[in-house]
């Protein structure tokens, strides 16, 4: 059996994710502790463990580009192929993008905004053209290949996936099985989405399936079977992936 590492990593805290706001398709900046993280927590992690890459996958959204730009410098492996598209943006959040989760629970109710967050085929409601982000996020510039009929006002986990699995089986895979190191920094949707698919976990257990930012999860992939062996490794101390578990799943203050 022949193994080869494949290393997923969300990005690191965004301006939004540090004011609790539903943030999707909406392409905000690192806030300064997500840049530190990249580096002190995602880079030293994978440094640790002896981790560098031949290629890299990532989204179209500045938060994901700005950690990978920190990653790949720390680890000397700036010069590698980097494959950008918008296939692998976050979810569209609808017309919850920009607002504060905690007070959509007390508007809606804790269990509502979960299963908005959390659910695999509920969608959040629409965006349409009324909402403050719908033209920066229409006539955003890294947008402007997508076909009209793929171009959503809202998604589940569900809907992400027939944009994100067909990405991984046509593009990303085909680098596994050239033995390539393959490093995915994306988002926490779209890490879950391929944990899904390439696991085979069900429609209700991946409710309870979090992705915190900024730590490595690592997966061994047998290339005669293109099958993980084994689960998702996260590169953390337990005590701290705990913590940062329990604080992704959170609806937060």
């Amino acid at each position: 059996m022949e193994l080869v590492k494949v290393v997923f990593l969300r990005h690191g805290e965004s301006e939004w994710n540090k004011l609790n706001l539903f943030c999707g398709w909406h392409d905000v900046d690192l806030s300064e502790k997500g840049k530190s993280d990249a580096s002190t927590i995602s880079a030293a992690t994978l440094q640790q463990h002896d981790l560098k890459f031949d290629i890299a996958f990532t989204s179209a959204l500045k938060r994901a580009h700005q950690s990978l730009e920190i990653v790949l410098n720390a680890l000397e492996c700036s010069k590698i192929p980097i494959h950008s598209t918008w296939r692998l943006n976050e979810r569209h959040y609808g017309d919850l993008t920009g607002l504060n989760k905690r007070q959509m629970a007390e508007k809606y109710g804790e269990k509502k905004v979960q299963i908005w967050r959390r659910s695999f085929n509920v969608p959040p409601p629409v965006m349409d053209a009324s909402c403050p982000y719908y033209e920066p996020i229409r006539n955003n510039p890294k947008f402007v290949d997508i076909p009209a009929e793929e171009f959503p006002d809202t998604e589940t986990l569900e809907s992400v996936m027939h944009r994100v699995v067909p990405y991984w089986e046509s593009e990303i895979t085909k680098e596994i099985k050239n033995r390539k190191r393959v490093l995915v920094l994306a988002h926490g949707t779209i890490i879950r989405a391929i944990v899904k698919h390439i696991e085979g976990i069900s429609d209700e257990k991946i409710s309870t399936i979090n992705i915190p930012n900024s730590i490595p999860c690592v997966y061994n992939f047998d290339i005669s079977t293109m099958k993980p062996v084994g689960p998702m490794e996260f590169l953390a101390e337990e005590s701290y992936l705990q913590d940062q578990l329990r604080k992704t799943a959170s609806i937060g203050n």
